[in-house]
């Protein structure tokens, strides 16, 4: 065997080992904990038919204008930014495990996760014939 034939076998073994597999999987799968229980979620890109707010994303822009309020001291002392924001879309259209990734200020990042924990049921995302959970990230917006 020479020396380039090896490093192909090298590397297709080491594709093949579970370490690996587990390693690829993770990329597209979290595991996270869901009211005490382990929950499979996908990252958004990785299901077939991502979640969806009712209405679609315009419908959502609406819900999210009108359900905000400026926290009145931050408006007052002109703090504006985005708040990111990630959560579950759950099997059946719920919204769990919301968490601020970037925040601005605290009263702020409250007011996100207040809106986001007030949303409706969301079209649930599939893969394949079924429902799965999938996390979404989702910027919410405040602007004097």
């Amino acid at each position: 065997m020479n020396h380039h034939t090896l490093k192909i076998l090298l590397l297709l073994m080491l594709m093949s080992s579970p370490a690996f597999n587990c390693w690829a999987q993770s990329r597209r799968v979290q595991h996270t904990y869901n009211q005490q229980q382990l929950v499979r979620v996908y990252e958004y890109d990785y299901v077939d038919i991502q979640p969806q707010f009712p209405g679609g994303d315009c419908e959502m822009i609406n819900f999210i204008n009108n359900e905000r309020k400026y926290p009145s001291t931050a408006y007052q002392n002109n703090i504006q930014g985005r708040v990111l924001c990630r959560f579950i879309v759950n099997t059946d259209g719920s919204i769990s495990n919301i968490e601020v990734i970037r925040g601005v200020e605290e009263s702020l990042n409250r007011e996100a996760v207040r809106v986001i924990s007030a949303m409706p049921r969301w079209k649930a995302g599939r893969k394949g014939d079924e429902n799965v959970p999938v996390s979404y990230i989702l910027p919410i917006p405040f602007r004097r």
